[in-house]
């Protein structure tokens, strides 16, 4: 069976706990990151998909992606942002994003995506 691991990178505490305990919800693993350098010291890139915050302390969620698409990681990703702008939206399409989700969305709408992308439904 592959992987249903979800890698979660955002650097609010609380936003993190929250969606973490969402996928957990809905039959997904989380991995929760604060930051883009602490996903990539712990070497996380065997996931089944990828969440991530586009700003971020430090590295960005699309040059964190950059970097894992540069490893070789095939997996696909969710940018999420509370600050939309259309020159962003695109750079994150042409990385081949599965979706963009604004914030706030509702936990629903992450297992939805999170369960499209990766291709597999979510446990009952």
């Amino acid at each position: 069976m592959p992987s249903r691991e979800i890698v979660l990178v955002e650097d609010d505490s609380g936003l993190r706990a929250a969606l973490g305990k969402v996928l957990a919800a809905a039959g997904f693993p989380v991995a929760p990151f604060s930051s883009a350098e602490a996903l990539l010291e712990a070497g996380g890139a065997g996931a089944a998909c990828f969440v991530l915050d586009i700003r971020l302390p430090g590295m960005t969620g699309l040059e964190l992606w950059r970097v894992l698409l540069g490893r070789g990681v095939t997996a696909p990703v969710l940018f999420m942002t509370a600050y939309d702008d259309p020159s962003v939206r695109e750079e994150a399409e042409r990385l081949g994003a599965a979706f963009y989700l604004l914030k706030p969305f509702r936990g629903v709408e992450l297992v939805e995506a999170v369960t499209e992308a990766i291709g597999v439904g979510a446990a009952s």
